[in-house]
């Protein structure tokens, strides 16, 4: 079975920097891998990359059987991002954003509901425009507009930050669900004690590149 995430020798480029610099990863289906590494090693950029939002310029890169350096438009339906940006519209309410990225993705909606429950965004809360919420307000509102969307990879960029241990926790339990599932989670964080515990595995990136790779105790059950 080919792997969810398929990188060889890929690089990306931001600006004239290579950020990526020849990464070599494999990620399966149901796996939660932790990506690992100092400032600018990048992290983020390989989450992107993933995402289908930066180009890689070399090498191979491919992410749901999609090419991502042919065709990387076409896996972003594919894919959720949680990133320091929540990826919704400030001018939108809430309830507007969710419905916009179900429908985007012809997911369902009948279950926007119990989703911002489950993530923490109040019921009051649903016709409030994005740009008024507080910093951990619109964390929260992001992580369900991922949920909504059901994607078979999620990618979460320091996915902690900003979330009381309520909001982490049921992250986490998120995230194990996904997998269960069937769905891929990638993810980058600093919090390594929590992340760690999260992980199945983690890869370690320095200057651009894979450097190492270790297991963990399974932790999907």
């Amino acid at each position: 079975m080919e792997p969810v995430v398929h990188f060889r020798s890929a690089v990306a480029l931001l600006g004239r920097f290579p950020a990526l610099t020849g990464v070599n990863l494999d990620v399966g289906a149901g796996e939660i891998v932790l990506v690992t590494g100092p400032n600018g090693a990048g992290k983020t950029t390989l989450l992107r990359c993933c995402a289908g939002l930066l180009r890689v310029t070399a090498g191979t890169a491919r992410v749901l059987g999609v090419d991502l350096v042919a065709d990387r438009v076409a896996v972003r339906p594919m894919v959720g991002l949680l990133g320091h940006d929540s990826g919704l519209y400030d001018e939108l309410s809430v309830i507007d954003n969710l419905r916009f990225w179900a429908r985007a993705v012809g997911a369902p909606t009948d279950d926007i509901d119990a989703v911002m429950d489950r993530v923490g965004v109040a019921s009051r809360l649903a016709d409030v425009a994005v740009s008024r919420l507080s910093t951990g307000q619109r964390r929260r509102a992001g992580l369900a507009a991922l949920v909504i969307r059901r994607p078979s990879l999620w990618l979460l960029d320091e996915p902690h930050a900003g979330l009381d241990q309520r909001a982490r926790d049921e992250l986490d339990a998120l995230a194990r669900s996904a997998a269960r599932q069937g769905a891929t989670v990638l993810f980058s964080s600093h919090e390594l004690d929590r992340a760690e515990a999260l992980a199945t595995r983690s890869v370690h990136l320095v200057g651009g590149a894979v450097v190492c790779a270790e297991s963990h105790a399974e932790q999907v059950s």
